[in-house]
């Protein structure tokens, strides 16, 4: 299997993939994506498009296969929000703490807090082909944030049929368990390995 390209330039989000797709697959090299590369507008409608838009992007920068992911927050008493606009939730450029006091703030005094994280992780392989899959991880918005851990909206995120940790409590490993993310790159691992081979083949 060629190296591929993460199209992130988030280093949180660099960091979690790498440790997500080490445990299917070991041998894989991730390389970074390139300084030279500039932002890439997340103009598509949906998760699906937004990650093809930047593992596209990257590919054709490099010429080498990339990896990229776009994962949403849908509130259910948002109507769904903030969905694909999640990073941007509070404003361009906004911060992790920006979009959580947001998010809060929407759903100040409302007991109707169930809401899911959804991730697609695509790769875009050097020949042009292209793999797909989806994760998906169901639960509540805490009322306060809780935790340490993670990133983004980890802190008031509390999965369902868990213990009532937040995914900001939990270990990295169990995190990425039971994460969209974590499901999303697994299976997407799955499928490199039936379109290509083993690592090192």
């Amino acid at each position: 299997m060629h190296p591929l390209v993460l199209s992130t330039a988030n280093p949180d989000k660099r960091v979690e993939i790498a440790e997500i797709l080490s445990e299917v697959l070991p041998g894989l090299e991730l390389l970074e994506r390139p300084a030279g590369v500039p932002e890439i507008e997340e103009s598509g409608a949906s998760l699906e498009e937004n990650a093809r838009l930047k593992a596209r992007a990257l590919a054709e920068a490099t010429g080498l296969g990339a990896l990229a992911d776009d994962t949403g927050l849908e509130v259910d008493a948002l109507s769904g929000a903030p969905g694909i606009r999640s990073a941007r939730f509070a404003g361009p450029g906004a911060s992790y703490s920006d979009n959580v006091a947001k998010l809060l703030g929407a759903l100040s005094g409302s007991s109707h807090r169930s809401a899911r994280f959804r991730t697609v992780a695509l790769a875009r392989l050097a020949d042009g082909r292209e793999l797909v899959c989806e994760g998906v991880l169901d639960g509540s918005i805490a009322e306060a944030p809780r935790g340490q851990g993670g990133f983004g909206y980890d802190p008031v995120f509390v999965p369902a049929g868990g213990d009532g940790r937040t995914l900001a409590e939990l270990p990295p490993a169990a995190k990425h368990e039971i994460s969209a993310r974590g499901k999303a790159f697994r299976g997407l691992a799955r499928l490199l390995l039936e379109e290509v081979g083993p690592c090192g083949s």
